[in-house]
């Protein structure tokens, strides 16, 4: 189905090329979020452009619900293949403990997530003193200004 963009103004008038959109993308879309596809790998499926796939998602209200049901489902895909992954078998037993770190980390931050602090502090716990600031952009110029003289010189010998 090939519609037109129609005019901003409401004078019946259509804007540009007509749109290529078609509801039955939706359907389309859909499908390859249960796969587990990434937006870039659905524009590489779909052959369309990834600014058109998001122009779509402003304009038509039932593309955006069905982009957004998408990546839902890509992410429940990948959490799945995860999960099921979690526990490795092969001689045994075992947790996949860095498979499992990286999990929790991400489904419950505040008690997982590692955090790294580092506190900079100077001498007797105080604010780091800086003794000499060298403006390297001041002797830059100056170095270049100087040669310039002196190639001016030169030539005017």
């Amino acid at each position: 189905m090939t519609t037109k963009t129609p005019s901003p103004k409401g004078n019946g008038k259509f804007l540009g090329r007509p749109t290529k959109y078609d509801p039955a993308i939706c359907e389309k879309i859909i499908e390859l979020g249960r796969q587990g596809k990434s937006k870039a790998q659905m524009v590489a499926a779909t052959d369309i452009p990834y600014a058109t796939l998001t122009r779509w998602c402003d304009e038509y209200p039932e593309f955006r619900a069905a982009m957004d049901h998408a990546m839902f489902l890509s992410q429940s895909y990948w959490e799945d293949l995860g999960h099921t992954h979690m526990v490795e078998s092969p001689g045994g037993t075992r947790l996949n403990t860095g498979l499992w770190s990286r999990s929790m980390a991400a489904r419950f931050p505040r008690d997982y997530r590692e955090n790294a602090k580092v506190e900079l502090v100077g001498k007797n716990d105080g604010p780091i003193e800086v003794d000499h600031v060298h403006d390297f952009s001041k002797t830059l110029l100056d170095d270049l200004l100087g040669i310039r003289q002196k190639d001016a010189q030169s030539k005017g010998r």
